[in-house]
């Protein structure tokens, strides 16, 4: 199991040998579909070895799974929102994988409780389940893969999926936008605490993204109203925002540890 105390490996970057491109250990949870499967099969695509976590959604992860190219790659289910269960996965993808070198943190619930229509009882279930995946589980994954890069003494890198709602608001689902924020700030935080062990965090934040989930959000006048957010007057590929999060992976990134990445077709400025 991964430990949960300090880790003991080196603490200068300097001792670590560079960080590869290719050929690494990569951990990205909530990659049964849509843009978990594009993260997958980019990392995959790079030459490293992928471990597939699913929550729920079993048949679609193997078919993630099926379509990755190159070998070495697991599947592996778990619920983030259970911490023994969070820390039976990092252990199971370090074992499967021999290490992890770079953590995706993608898995995340959104589900609509706006709140002048929504009742208390599912309103006070709403913001529990997000946090406890959203935030918490993202946390908790973070720790359990820093360490074992501690451990490893090899440096690694922690990506983490977050969304422009964090900053313009979500409305209708206001505990997503809330645990994305939450979530880029963790990512800040663990940038400035993992930098002497070599380790570079950073998160993504993209605007809305063409996946099966939310088709039926893109049909009619109000799929329009949604690719008009964009001057390029469409939405996102979720290979587009796979390719920004590769970058952050890479070696070459390592100076942008710490920032929030805007991926959204200028959709939401911000400075």
């Amino acid at each position: 199991m991964p430990q949960s105390g300090p880790a003991t490996g080196s603490s200068d970057p300097a001792d670590a040998p560079p960080f590869p491109a290719t050929g690494r250990r990569v951990l990205v949870s909530g990659a049964s579909r849509g843009l978990g499967r594009a993260l997958a099969q980019a990392f995959a695509a790079n030459g490293d070895r992928v471990a597939v976590h699913y929550g729920s959604r079993r048949a679609e992860a193997e078919e993630t799974l099926a379509e990755l190219s190159g070998t070495g790659h697991v599947l592996l289910g778990a619920d983030l929102a259970d911490p023994a269960a969070t820390a039976g996965l990092a252990a199971a993808a370090a074992d499967a994988l021999g290490g992890i070198d770079v953590l995706v943190n993608n898995a995340a619930v959104n589900t609509p409780h706006p709140p002048a229509t929504t009742g208390y009882e599912q309103w006070t279930d709403a913001w529990q389940r997000h946090v406890a995946v959203n935030l918490l589980g993202t946390a908790n994954l973070s720790h359990l893969a820093a360490n074992l890069m501690i451990a490893a003494g090899t440096g690694g890198r922690i990506v983490n999926i977050g969304s422009r709602g964090a900053f313009r608001g979500e409305p209708d689902h206001p505990a997503y936008g809330a645990t994305k924020a939450a979530v880029h700030a963790l990512g800040q935080s663990l940038a400035v605490a993992l930098a002497p062990h070599g380790i570079a965090v950073a998160s993504v934040a993209p605007g809305f993204i063409e996946t099966d989930r939310v088709a039926h959000r893109l049909a009619g006048a109000g799929g329009e109203a949604i690719r008009a957010q964009s001057p390029f007057g469409r939405v996102a590929a979720p290979a587009e925002i796979a390719a920004a999060a590769l970058w952050l992976a890479s070696p070459a990134a390592l100076w942008a540890s710490g920032t929030v990445l805007d991926v959204n077709g200028a959709s939401y400025l911000r400075t």
